[in-house]
């Protein structure tokens, strides 16, 4: 399972109705995670750019996409931003990787990196 960083942005909307219900946001959206063949790791509110952050496994990239849609769709959100995220091992094979792939790219302006 890969995972994703989930970030939400509330409208005002939302936010009136929660603060009014106060109902558990991960019984709200566990169903849905679920269906898209996904599960919440962690999952927090966090008041700044987003209100909800959280990290979620996914079987597939478009288990995860759907997710994203489906939560967009219910008007709920303004923002809702999912990236996917990399073990330490993946970036450094991923690093490793454009190393050896580098050479192979010809950029359309002198790179930096080629000018040392």
């Amino acid at each position: 399972m890969a995972q994703y960083l989930l970030e939400v942005a509330y409208t005002p909307e939302s936010w009136a109705k929660q603060v009014r219900d106060q109902a558990n946001v991960l019984d709200r959206i566990e169903p849905l995670v679920d269906s898209c063949g996904g599960r919440i790791e962690s999952l927090f509110y966090a008041f700044g750019d987003y209100d909800l952050v959280g990290i979620a496994d996914f079987s597939t990239p478009e288990g995860a996409a759907a997710f994203s849609l489906a939560a967009t769709a219910g008007g709920a959100v303004k923002s809702f931003r999912t990236t996917p995220l990399l073990t330490i091992d993946q970036g450094i094979s991923a690093m490793a990787r454009a190393h050896e792939s580098a050479s192979l790219y010809q950029p359309p302006v002198d790179s930096p990196a080629r000018q040392a």
